[in-house]
């Protein structure tokens, strides 16, 4: 009954406590750590327990310890009182002897007293260190398991962070596939060679419209050697013959 008072009280106290850390939980590693200051909490709450059982206990110990120093201080007190009982009536001192029987008496009457209370004492004793080994146990399986706990904080701790660190490595690589400048110089390669088409564009319209120019001068030339022809033979002259 001890037992379950002391560590199923500090166990359900523990248990109601990290569930409504989990069920509130928004920083792991600060549920975590209080998680651990917690259970430090109910381990130190344990050993102050525990260690009033053991000083029952011990004072227990010491009262059946002094009942078993008593019995065989009245035992002996009646020995004594009955051997000088039967020395005094051995020499005829009736009364004296008759005194001796009576402090025997109360001395057997008290060793009774004592070995009855030892006797009562000791199942008790018996189930009360029973109790505390298996008390210290649990202490120490409290003990192993904050241990545990704070193990996998650690480990779970370095987890996240490295979680963390690998979403913000996946951050900084889609970021860089937005910001691609192999994308960016493509895409300046695209406007160059636009603009050197538009160039050549320019060019070549530029020289269709000097050679339409040159058509020009070249059909007003033809057109003033037909004039002149025309002109000669109205006054009588031969058209030019082209030398063979």
């Amino acid at each position: 009954m001890e037992k379950q008072s002391i560590l199923g009280r500090i166990t359900q106290m523990a248990k109601a406590n990290i569930h409504a850390m989990l069920d509130s939980a928004e920083d792991p590693q600060k549920m975590l750590d209080q998680l651990i200051r917690d259970y430090t909490s109910n381990i130190a709450d344990a050993e102050s327990a525990i260690a009033q059982t053991i000083g029952n206990l011990r004072l227990a110990e010491d009262d059946y310890r002094e009942d078993l120093e008593e019995s065989r201080t009245w035992g002996n007190k009646a020995l004594a009182a009955s051997n000088k009982a039967e020395e005094l009536r051995a020499s005829g001192d009736a009364a004296g002897a008759e005194k001796f029987d009576k402090l025997a008496r109360v001395a057997i009457e008290r060793q009774m007293d004592a070995e009855s209370s030892a006797k009562t004492a000791q199942p008790a004793i018996t189930s009360q260190n029973e109790v505390v080994d298996k008390l210290k146990q649990g202490l120490e399986t409290m003990k192993q398991k904050r241990q545990e706990l704070v193990s996998r904080r650690d480990q779970l701790v370095a987890r996240s962070k490295a979680v963390q660190a690998q979403a913000q490595v996946q951050d900084a690589v889609k970021s860089i596939n937005i910001l691609d400048p192999n994308s960016e110089i493509s895409r300046f390669e695209e406007k160059i060679r636009r603009e050197e088409a538009r160039v050549r564009g320019q060019e070549e319209l530029a020289a269709s419209t000097l050679d339409a120019q040159f058509e020009e001068l070249e059909d007003l030339g033809q057109q003033t050697e037909i004039e002149a022809r025309l002109a000669a033979l109205k006054a009588g002259q031969q058209p030019k013959q082209l030398d063979s």
